[in-house]
């Protein structure tokens, strides 16, 4: 052999393959960001998502960055600039069909929330207002919801009877949507959006129908004009003290007929507008024309006299400042964070997923984390004017969507119209029955119980169903608390069980590719001779499953030794590889020390960046020699010698 041709051999034999050389690429990452950094740069993403991220902070002057962050932090900056005349003419009529509808069921839902009714107008000013420049959604209408309102009463009368002092109960309710504003905000800044994401899109079936019943029963004190005295939210409670009411104390069938007629009526339109898509506006203007007659009969009739309840007198003028009505320090402080707390949780979880879904059906991306900052924000400011907990509407926002909205311009348009009202028109408001209030209450709920859905995940996902049915439960015989604790503890049980005993996947090659499946779902893959190759169904391994996944795998490697010499196992060869596919998991260190016991090699493929640093910090990588792979391919190649023709 010349020397030239020895040269080239020794070359071949230095020259690394393909698989050594993509085996470095894996060990030779750069270390992950620290948990400082990540923080930092979740914080600029929020800020600063809406500037250019191609160019370095050298090329953009000072004044355009501080225009990037205006921007980012009021969109409105940005969709004004694009504004045309024809989008106004969309906005006001959208504003305008909103607006009729928020007036009378702003001030049910204050009725609902033991407060006085002009605060569910207050609701409908200053929120909006600050959710119009802030907030990224075009079509959510913000305002008072429903099971808000419930919740606020259910827990915060326990605090401060509403009946016994009304002004020190208003004020506790202003001191929680402070503390809930502060809450949503936080999530939003620190990225904690997966928090809402412990209440299940199960849970929240289950726990909104529940809500809807509750709510209904406790509107039969407005349809039936009658009183009782009860704190208790749960459907036997509730029912117990309507028929004592009902028995024990006089009351007047005008109210259940007036609140019934009205109740008829409004249902009647909504079903004439979900059949015909152009009438929308029907059951839009619906609750407002309802006010219009009834307070027009009971003037007309003095039907007050004969028994009717009615609203009376509605406080005239714009938002009071409330900053000196806070009770920071409050005896109940504790509480007070408390109930904030599980406010905020609950009422972003409603304004996601009503902005999500719009935003889906419009083709654009609504930033989970700026929606939170945003509606904190504008809840912080509200515990300031008199409100209490805004919040995305799914109702309203339905109606403002079909009345062909362009931009967040409605809210500003509908806050105009309840300004006018406040000023103008409360006076009219003092003889409208407390009837038609509750109709207009009763006649949204259908719209919370979604028994199609709740069939598909009963379908879809037993477990599912079962947190469904235990939120649903909770509510509805326990209270609104148990039935958010039922729901966030399913939630819980779901993950720690999927997270103690994930699944294991026995991973074969599927003929004639590169590809390595599931052999129980792809029964063609074929097990390479010698070599176990796994993969655990479970994003993370922790000390809670680490112990069940290690003896998993090494009793399926030993088994499979003890069952090839039996002759009653399909591979050739007895186990001598196991090969660990490490895209969805951690580390394993004991799992090595076992198989290596046993004199079984393990190798890992295709680990993620933090997972190769933690590797290598313990120093698995060197126990191992090194096996660390792409693929299963490249392992089974480099261990064992396998060409894999399979």
């Amino acid at each position: 052999m010349s020397k030239r041709e020895l040269s080239q051999f020794s070359q071949t034999l230095q020259t690394p393959t393909e698989g050594e050389r993509a085996s470095q690429w894996v060990l030779n990452a750069p270390e992950p960001p620290g948990l400082l950094r990540e923080l930092v740069n979740s914080t600029k993403e929020i800020v600063l998502s809406n500037g250019n991220k191609s160019k370095s902070s050298n090329e953009h002057s000072k004044s355009k960055r501080v225009v990037s962050v205006l921007e980012s932090v009021f969109p409105i900056l940005v969709w004004s600039r694009k504004y045309t005349a024809n989008k106004f003419r969309k906005d006001l009529m959208a504003g305008l069909t909103i607006a009729s509808l928020c007036i009378p069921e702003s001030i049910g839902y204050a009725t609902l929330a033991k407060l006085a009714p002009q605060h569910g107008l207050y609701t409908n000013v200053v929120p909006p207002i600050i959710y119009a420049f802030m907030g990224s959604s075009r079509e959510i209408a913000i305002g008072p919801v429903a099971v808000v309102s419930l919740l606020i009463s259910s827990m915060v009368q326990k605090l401060q009877d509403p009946e016994a002092d009304p002004i020190a109960y208003r004020n506790l309710v202003f001191t929680v949507t402070l503390y809930a504003g502060i809450f949503q905000a936080a999530f939003g800044l620190l990225r904690l959006g997966f928090l809402v994401d412990f209440l299940s899109h199960a849970v929240i079936v289950g726990f909104m129908a529940g809500a809807a019943i509750i709510i209904g029963l406790q509107q039969l004190k407005g349809l039936l004009g009658i009183t009782y005295s009860t704190n208790k939210t749960d459907i036997v409670s509730v029912l117990a003290a309507v028929f004592k009411s009902l028995f024990h104390n006089p009351w007047s069938p005008y109210n259940f007929v007036l609140g019934c007629s009205f109740l008829c009526f409004l249902l009647l339109m909504k079903i004439v507008g979900r059949r015909n898509k152009k009438l929308f506006w029907l059951p839009a203007i619906a609750p407002l024309v309802s006010v219009v007659l009834s307070t027009l009969i009971v003037y007309l009739t003095r039907a007050d006299k004969h028994g009717v309840k009615i609203v009376k007198h509605i406080k005239s003028g714009l938002n009071p400042i409330s900053i000196h009505q806070l009770q920071i320090n409050d005896p109940h402080a504790t509480e007070l964070v408390k109930i904030g707390a599980i406010v905020a949780v609950v009422a972003l979880t409603e304004a996601i997923a009503v902005g999500r879904s719009f935003a889906t059906i419009k083709g654009y991306h609504l930033d989970g984390n700026k929606e939170m900052l945003s509606i904190g924000v504008m809840n912080i400011a509200g515990s300031l004017s008199s409100c209490y907990v805004a919040t995305g509407s799914f109702s309203r926002t339905a109606v403002n969507f079909s009345a062909g909205c362009e931009t967040a311009l409605t809210n500003i348009v509908m806050v105009i119209t309840v300004i006018i009202s406040l000023e103008a028109l409360t006076r009219l408001l003092y003889f409208t029955p407390n009837a038609i209030l509750a109709s207009i209450i009763i006649s949204a709920l259908p719209g919370l119980i979604n028994v199609h859905e709740a069939y598909n995940i009963y379908k879809v996902d037993k477990l599912d169903f079962l947190a469904l049915t235990g939120a649903f439960l909770g509510v509805l015989f326990g209270s609104v608390e148990i039935g958010l604790l039922v729901a966030v503890a399913m939630s819980f049980a779901k993950i720690i069980i999927s997270s103690i005993q994930p699944g294991i996947e026995t991973l074969g090659k599927v003929p004639g590719t590169d590809m390595f499946c599931d052999v129980k779902q792809y029964p063609m893959a074929v097990m390479l001779p010698g070599v176990l190759s796994v993969r655990i169904k479970s994003p993370l391994l922790c000390f809670a499953n680490a112990t069940f996944i290690r003896e998993r795998i090494s009793k399926w490697a030993i088994e499979k030794e003890e069952m090839d010499a039996k002759g009653i196992v399909t591979t050739k060869e007895k186990i001598q590889l196991v090969i660990l596919d490490m895209s969805r998991l951690a580390t394993l260190e004991k799992l090595y020390e076992q198989l290596l016991s046993q004199g079984i090699m393990l190798a890992i493929t295709n680990p993620k960046w933090q997972v190769v640093h933690k590797l290598k910090v313990s120093n698995l990588v060197k126990k191992i020699e090194g096996r660390v792979f792409l693929t299963i391919g490249e392992a089974a190649d480099a261990c064992l010698g396998h060409r894999m023709h399979v």
